[in-house]
């Protein structure tokens, strides 16, 4: 079935007669490439502005061009077009599949989950998703992803190579590094900004900041020509959040703009410096910033990391910097629920009244299909425990409300459950399979066509595969969003790799699983057990009942639980090779699951 989206100018010239274009456009199109490419790509046209034959320098060059809505093209040469249709092509797209899952075909990614063999800087080439920490993803007009990270590595080997380093992809699988982002040590803005404070707290400046950390980067494209790098420096004097352009970031070339905000304090300056962990002098802390332009234009900054909570502040499009100079960062006033200070407005905190509260890393997106936006955040301690909530809210300054009803900028627990440390068992016993831990701190981003994706590191366990320091491997995960036909984000379990998406049938669930129930559980590592589905519609192992899929919603009902499902790859299996997933919640959110089949 053809679902109608909305008018479309196209422009069609040359000699292509194999796609006749109306003014309602179809919710996909499918372009076959197959005969010389072994490729079908499909095209969300509810997101294309315009279709184009753009005419070569010679006529082997013609190229169809489809301009999507966010301003990036999508380009294939004409001679390399077999056809272009509305309906699925399902039969060509299961061969697809099948070429895909021959491994001598190369379209399946190789490397390795332990990358301790090639984490060296002088193989930083080789790393491809290696070394990421707390990642931020965008799509530039170029149609490259661009992804930056936290300075954090295995053996600190980008140490002494600049700050906030790069990488881009044009498919989310394969990735080129770039480098650092900023490239000056401490830069003078920040120890300036120390040591106005202190003079003005009466205290005595200091000579230089130290343990300084370069933390937790978003980026933003703002227009074609501009993007936007919101960044923290975190010395042991103070917080900051501080800002990068440029106008080109295949360049890698980034001008500082210097500061944005720091952190600040509902107390006096006299009290700098007291106070326990738990009720310390800092409220919200200048840490882990994300940025958002809403609907109507306006730009927030949202920001904050285990102090009292997460704040929200509007930001000058045309600067990039604040309306206007919030003032001295003490006695900013009440920081309440829904209370709004010189330093923002408290939309979200884990416990009320708590200054260690062990929640960080938002990130807010709006998805205009639902019209809510979603905040992401991230929970517990970064080495194991971490795992990913999120919330949502009509207005981007909330309230915020978790899956099953609670306020959670009055203060609260967060569900659901998003990602958690999990373990899928080795289907042959010599397998070494570790799983992952630590996965939160994510980037959340779309490619423009309506197809949503969450990005993070993953850790590998302490001690895993023999190395004492297994811990300190971070790789980079990116995994497809769906979402439930109530509108909350499900991650799926498998990390993206462009698997062929052909559509669904009820007689391929048939077999065994391997289902995890990922509900919360601190520093412990979800591992998962057998589930078996039979044919006549029953279900036994893990979940027992009845369970029926229905290829119209692309939903899955393992007994009263309704599941996402999808294509994607088995990374677990040896050789990897494509399966089905699925993820889904309980009715109020508080239980998460995630599965994949196995044994084919």
């Amino acid at each position: 079935m053809c679902t109608m989206k909305r008018m479309m100018t196209a422009v069609l010239c040359g000699t292509m007669t194999c796609f006749a274009v109306a003014q309602n456009i179809p919710e996909k199109i499918y372009v076959n490439r197959y005969s010389s490419e072994k490729r079908v790509d499909v095209v969300s046209g509810a997101y294309v502005d315009s279709i184009i034959v753009k005419p070569g320098n010679v006529k082997l060059l013609d190229s169809l061009r489809f301009h999507i809505s966010d301003g990036t093209m999508r380009g294939f040469r004409i001679r390399s077009i077999d056809s272009i249709t509305v309906d699925e092509p399902r039969e060509l797209l299961l061969k697809e599949l099948n070429y895909y899952n021959k491994v001598s075909n190369k379209r399946i990614p190789t490397y390795a989950d332990s990358y301790a063999h090639i984490s060296g800087w002088n193989q930083r080439t080789q790393w491809n998703l290696a070394n990421v920490h707390d990642p931020t993803v965008m799509k530039a007009a170029d149609g490259y992803y661009y992804m930056y990270q936290t300075d954090a590595s295995y053996g600190n080997a980008h140490d002494g190579h600049g700050h906030f380093h790069g990488r881009r992809s044009l498919d989310l699988v394969n990735w080129e590094y770039l480098g650092g982002t900023l490239m000056e040590n401490q830069p003078q803005w920040a120890l300036d900004s120390v040591n106005a404070f202190f003079t003005r707290m009466g205290r005595t400046p200091v000579d230089k900041l130290t343990n300084m950390g370069y933390w937790a980067p978003v980026v933003r494209k703002i227009n074609d020509n501009l993007y936007r790098m919101y960044y923290c420096l975190v010395p042991d004097q103070w917080a900051f959040i501080g800002m990068m352009e440029t106008t080109n970031p295949a360049s890698n070339k980034w001008v500082d703009k210097g500061y944005v905000i720091s952190s600040s304090s509902d107390k006096a300056a006299s009290a700098y410096g007291t106070g326990s962990q738990w009720g310390g002098w800092f409220c919200f802390n200048a840490i882990d910033p994300t940025y958002e332009v809403t609907p109507d234009g306006r730009h927030w900054l949202i920001y904050g990391s285990w102090h009292t909570g997460i704040a929200a502040i509007e930001i000058d499009p045309e600067t990039g910097k604040l309306m206007k100079y919030p003032g001295n960062p003490w006695n900013i006033g009440s920081t309440g629920a829904g209370a709004t200070t010189r330093y923002g407005k408290r939309i979200y905190t884990r416990q009320a009244g708590n200054r260690w509260q062990a929640s960080e890393g938002p990130e807010i997106i709006y998805n205009p299909d639902t019209r809510y936006y979603y905040m992401f955040l991230a929970y517990d301690e970064l080495s194991v425990a971490y795992n990913t909530r999120v919330c949502r809210a009509r207005n981007i300054t909330g309230p915020y409300y978790g899956m099953d009803g609670v306020n959670v900028t009055n203060g609260g627990d967060c569900y659901p459950v998003v990602t958690h440390p999990y373990k899928f068992e080795p289907q042959v016993v010599a397998d070494s399979i570790s799983g992952w831990v630590g996965i939160a701190h994510c980037g959340v981003f779309s490619d423009g066509e309506g197809n949503w994706y969450y990005t993070s590191q993953g850790r590998l366990p302490e001690g895993a595969r023999g190395n004492a320091y297994s811990n300190a491997i971070m790789h980079g995960h990116v995994r497809r969003i769906l979402w439930t036909d109530n509108g909350w984000p499900v991650v799926l379990p498998e990390r993206y790799a462009a698997v062929p998406q052909a559509s669904l049938m009820a007689e391929e669930f048939v077999g065994e699983w391997e289902h995890i129930n990922l509900t919360y559980s601190y520093q412990k590592q979800r591992t998962s057990s057998k589930l078996t589905l039979n044919t006549d519609g029953t279900m036994s192992g893990a979940l027992s009942g009845k369970w029926s899929f229905d290829p119209e919603t692309n939903i899955l009902r393992l007994g009263s639980y309704k599941m996402c499902v999808a294509r994607e790859l088995d990374w677990e299996a040896s050789p990897r090779k494509a399966t089905i997933v699925y993820a889904g919640y309980s009715s109020n959110g508080r239980q998460t699951f995630w599965g994949k089949k196995v044994g084919e």
